[in-house]
């Protein structure tokens, strides 16, 4: 195992075990950098591997044209040269040794602690066992290792896209996923808080219920509700009758509302289906840059309304839409393919 992981934490600590707290910045802080996974995985791509490369290459140029750096991982040499050929020059290229590309649940989470930028990294079993591959274990320690930050380990089960924060303590979670018994049967819901304060520094925990129907994260709440602004939560509206998640929404921002944050909907791209099977599809999925947001669309009549709906959001920031339906057919979006490393806190 890593050198550095050998003296990493191995149980989560009490708020005592630290002299200072730590805490996850919100995706809307300055980054450095932003990791891409490429995909090379054809049995997870069956006969969408050429077109979603093709869109997370378009993503990963969009971002590194915006005029900040993209780390595009590739898994060989021959995924290197298909990625150069898709890819502008503008986009770094790192061969590394990893499973499926879904980096914002492998990659390492960084957080602003006692010796500035740290990593954490927790327990994955393959989204609940589902989808083990080799790498997928050890990415995020070697990405943090050649980073060159501190890194600090859970024994508690967790996908980055499980949460998602307002840099200012608060986390959305899913029920669904994080109470589910294919993660960590023997933590309760007071456990599991206690660890995410430890490890993030979260102090207030909304938890909402079920996350997107056939969602093969059991629920990832980044497909569901992301914050935009302290307190601010993007969740999106049914927009017809067949919408398969109308009860989700709902339930979702009545509980948020219950909890005193304020809620923003936008459009949902309501029924999207591939060969009779509802698919996941979710504008909520964006990716936010230093410079760029972007959203993922579907060929749904609602793309234009769910785009406009989120750049209102980000007045700072360009937004634009760009394909993503066969990345969703390996079962994510853009913000599942990614993980941010936030710049480093300013120095007295």
């Amino acid at each position: 195992m890593l050198s550095c992981i050998e003296g990493s934490l191995k149980a989560a600590k009490s708020d005592t075990d630290r002299s200072m707290p730590v805490l996850m910045p919100p995706e809307w802080a300055p980054q450095d950098w932003l990791w891409i996974g490429f995909p090379h995985l054809a049995e997870e791509w069956p006969g969408f591997l050429e077109p979603a490369q093709k869109q997370i290459a378009d993503f990963a140029s969009a971002v590194a044209e915006s005029g900040q750096q993209v780390r595009l991982l590739v898994r060989d040499e021959s995924n290197e040269a298909r990625a150069r050929s898709l890819v502008s020059d503008k986009v770094v290229l790192e061969r590394r040794a990893y499973g499926d590309i879904w980096l914002r649940d492998t990659g390492p989470l960084i957080v602003s602690g006692t010796s500035g930028r740290e990593a954490r990294r927790f327990a994955f079993n393959g989204w609940g066992g589902k989808y083990e591959m080799p790498g997928d274990e050890t990415i995020g320690a070697a990405l943090a290792r050649d980073a060159g930050l501190p890194l600090e380990t859970s024994p508690m089960t967790l996908e980055g896209g499980a949460i998602d924060g307002d840099g200012t303590g608060l986390v959305a979670t899913t029920e669904q996923c994080l109470l589910n018994p294919n993660r960590n049967p023997d933590m309760d819901r007071d456990r599991i808080e206690a660890d995410l304060h430890a490890q993030l520094g979260f102090d207030r925990f909304l938890w909402l219920g079920d996350g997107l129907i056939n969602d093969h994260t059991d629920g990832h709440v980044d497909n569901l509700a992301r914050f935009a602004a302290p307190n601010r939560l993007v969740l999106p509206e049914a927009t017809g009758r067949d919408d398969p998640n109308a009860a989700i929404y709902a339930d979702a921002a009545a509980r948020a509302h219950s909890f005193g944050v304020d809620v923003v909907r936008i459009p949902s791209p309501g029924r999207i289906e591939r060969g009779g099977s509802i698919e996941p599809a979710s504008y909520v999925n964006f990716a936010i840059t230093t410079h760029l947001v972007v959203v993922p669309t579907f060929a749904s009549p609602h793309d234009a309304a769910g785009v406009a709906a989120i750049a209102a959001l980000f007045p700072d920031r360009e937004t634009i839409g760009l394909p993503a339906n066969a990345v969703l057919a390996g079962g994510g979006g853009f913000h599942c393919a990614s993980q941010q490393m936030p710049a480093a806190p300013d120095k007295p």
